[in-house]
């Protein structure tokens, strides 16, 4: 452990280096004044590496810089503040001492030192220094540890709340954010649209074709649906795309009334017909029958909403696929 010795007498420092060392303490560093004890220590600029400085005795009387103001320019700097500094000076006085308390100071060595007590301060300080060390040690261990933990629960929970085929939000997290968001939109009255799309043919697609490529034909709607989304992110930064099922997914625009997300529903469709293949099957296209219904229009409850946004999803099942339905009646002609 390295200590520091800042005296302007060259006999003080010869003193304090010969006691010390024949105290067993080897790494010794000397300065005869402030402004050089500065820069050993790195006062302007932080080192790139550990000082090792452990323990710092300062001579109160010093020109240029006295050891009191020394001492609270040291303690300002943050790289320096745990290193404790003992006062060594035949300044006695209570005044002396109490500003070099107020400093910083941990201690306070009378001139000329007593061997014995010179040691035993020396010894209890750095023993102390020791014990502060280990315990920050601890601390900054158990923060990484803490922040590990939390990056670690935050990836669960991302897991959790995602579906593991396409990436992604499963139902029940979607469920959760409606529910959220149903109760958001009716404390503040604000529109709220929920829709509700379900795959056509899919189930023959994927008897003929096979689980694999049903997976990625799944992946690429996902896919498809979040990028269109999306695709005006700085005007819809909210707008969420969940499985809802196996062939099923959902939409929760907030803040858009039913006539604002009908040209969504239009964009989600055209993006599915244009853009999702079903490489070698009979449907070059892919279709969808699509539901959708919006708070407060549709739905005074969260409950409503969603029976609203299933039955139009059925409706436009039940009338031949391959349309959109808004809740209580049909939008659009049958596409060719």
């Amino acid at each position: 452990m390295s200590i520091l010795i800042v005296d302007d007498s060259p006999d003080n420092l010869q003193l304090l280096k010969t006691i010390l060392e024949g105290a067993g303490y080897k790494d010794l560093l000397f300065a005869e004044s402030a402004p050089e004890a500065f820069k050993q220590l790195g006062l302007e600029s932080p080192p790139k590496s550990d000082l090792g400085i452990d323990l710092i005795l300062m001579d109160i009387l010093m020109p240029e810089v006295d050891g009191i103001e020394a001492c609270r320019q040291i303690k300002e700097v943050e790289h320096l503040r745990d290193i404790p500094i003992v006062m060594v000076s035949a300044k006695t006085e209570v005044e002396g001492l109490q500003l070099a308390f107020a400093a910083g100071a941990v201690d306070f060595i009378a001139k000329p030192p007593n061997k014995v007590e010179l040691v035993t301060r020396v010894r209890s300080v750095l023993r102390l220094k020791r014990e502060m060390d280990r315990r920050k040690a601890q601390e900054l261990e158990f923060q990484e540890l803490k922040a590990q933990l939390e990056e670690a629960n935050k990836a669960l929970m991302r897991l959790s709340a995602q579906d593991a085929l396409t990436g992604v939000l499963n139902r029940r997290r979607f469920e959760d954010l409606l529910d959220q968001e149903w109760r958001l939109a009716a404390q503040k009255g604000k529109p709220l649209s929920l829709i509700l799309l379900d795959l056509d043919f899919f189930k023959a697609y994927n008897d003929t074709y096979g689980v694999e490529a049903g997976d990625e034909y799944l992946q690429q709607v996902a896919t498809v649906l979040t990028s269109c989304l999306r695709s005006d992110s700085p005007k819809r930064p909210g707008d969420i795309v969940a499985r809802y099922g196996g062939d099923e997914f959902a939409a929760l625009l907030r803040e858009t009334p039913v006539a604002n997300a009908k040209i969504v529903v239009d964009r989600l469709r055209e993006a599915l017909r244009s853009k999702v293949q079903k490489q070698g099957s009979d449907m070059k296209v892919l279709t969808a029958s699509i539901g959708y219904a919006g708070f407060p229009d549709h739905g005074q409850t969260k409950r409503n909403l969603l029976h609203k946004a299933e039955q139009a999803m059925f409706r436009a099942k039940d009338l031949g696929r391959n349309r959109i339905c808004l809740a209580g009646e049909l939008e659009g002609p049958v596409p060719a």
